[in-house]
Order: C-alpha cells, then structure tokens, then sequence
C-alpha cells in the first residue's frame, strides 16, 4: 500500500538552472521507482535535465520557532567585523 512506502522529497533542475530545486513530495517503495515517478509527476513538459530524491526522514532543518538565535548576526563574536583587525599603512595605501 502507498501509504506504507517511505515519503521523498523531490528536487529537479531544470533545463537553464544551475541548482535543484524542491518542487514537492511522493511516496514509493525505493529510489529507483521515486525517481521514475518524479520524473513522471514533476517533468511532464520536459523541463527537467536531472531528478534528485531524499528520503524526507533523511531531511534536518533547522525550525523555523528559532530563526532568532539561527540566523540573527553574531554581535558578540568581534573577531568577525573588520574593525578587530589593525590594517598596516601600506595595506590601507594601495
């Protein structure tokens, strides 16, 4: 039964892409078939040069409740801003 098979989640690059993008989610019994049928939901018009598949429990992402202390700048590493450094004159004159 499909609901029994592993969910995928399915990346395609297209004809003028340089990357994979997501363009959604199915359920099949192993890669092989995932990637058959992606390619049978997904590039139906062609649009499609390659066909990535994950398996979605094999997915980690960060969540999106903690996006403050995930992706807020790091105002108290100073090592990291440009003004810790001294810059020698010569450096500074070309």
């Amino acid at each position: 039964m499909a609901n029994d098979w592993p969910l995928w989640e399915i990346f395609i690059r297209g004809q003028h892409g340089l990357s994979h993008r997501h363009v959604g989610s199915l359920h099949a019994p192993d890669a092989e078939m995932a990637v058959l049928n992606a390619r049978d939901v997904y590039t139906r018009r062609n649009e499609g040069v390659s066909i990535w598949v994950v398996k979605s429990e094999d997915v980690t992402a960060s969540a999106p409740s903690r996006k403050g202390p995930m992706f807020d700048p790091s105002n108290d590493k100073t090592y990291r801003h440009p003004t810790f450094f001294d810059i020698p004159d010569e450096v500074g004159s070309m």
